[in-house]
């Protein structure tokens, strides 16, 4: 049975445990072996509090002793390498961003994401949903995310584009997705057309897949560099 996830402020007849109600008691994970088994610990209960876990992701400090073993590149495009697979609830993993790389605009197939940086910065741009077929997307946010941030998104409040913003570092994050998922939606930002996308792993416990390569990514980087200057430039509607 999946997770049901709450905020903070919805306990009230939920049965969220007592000691995850407070996101403000959280303790620091150690590691990331540590973090993976609070987070372990947190899903085996039928209900999550959003803003514990958001609180947990960021508490942990980036340490690339913890995490290098599963930090893989591609020069073509961001790479998916999972870490752990939750015993079915969640699955967490690294995403490796090369300079200037960056994802389509998607949603998340009805699931939680979490997403910490462990690594550069990244850009998080949020959208609206397509008011009307054929019209351009309008930007709702954009966000500079820096190292141990993490940021929170699921398709109530939006679809979102990420994207590394330098030419010459590499940037790696840290996401969280309650339940897992293998296909999402990318969009048009022109014109809101969606299309369907199959999402793969470049690698699995540091091991490389025969899986192919994720749709969602963008080869395109002279329009993503012209997109994101606008993104800066622009303030959102």
């Amino acid at each position: 049975m999946d997770n049901i996830l709450v905020h903070s402020d919805e306990h009230v007849g939920m049965r969220v445990p007592m000691k995850y109600r407070d996101e403000k008691a959280v303790v620091r994970p150690a590691n990331l072996v540590e973090l993976i088994a609070e987070v372990d610990k947190i899903f085996s209960e039928d209900t999550v509090n959003v803003d514990y876990v958001h609180a947990l992701m960021e508490s942990y400090k980036s340490n690339p002793a913890d995490w290098r073993a599963y930090a893989k590149f591609d020069p073509h495009r961001y790479t998916r390498n999972l870490v752990s697979e939750g015993n079915g609830k969640y699955n967490m993993m690294l995403l490796c961003w090369n300079e200037g790389q960056g994802s389509s605009i998607h949603d998340h197939a009805n699931s939680h994401c979490f997403m910490k940086v462990l690594q550069g910065s990244l850009i998080e741009t949020q959208y609206y949903w397509p008011a009307k077929k054929g019209q351009p997307m309008k930007r709702k946010q954009t966000t500079e995310l820096m190292l141990d941030q993490c940021a929170y998104i699921d398709d109530t409040i939006g679809l979102h584009r990420v994207e590394n913003p330098s030419h010459v570092d590499s940037a790696i994050t840290l996401h969280l997705y309650i339940p897992p998922y293998s296909e999402c939606h990318c969009f048009d930002e022109n014109t809101g057309k969606p299309r369907t996308a199959k999402v793969t792993f470049w690698s699995k416990y540091g091991q490389r897949t025969r899986e192919a390569p994720t749709e969602s990514a963008d080869p395109d980087s002279s329009k993503r560099d012209a997109d994101l200057r606008n993104a800066m430039a622009q303030p959102a509607p």
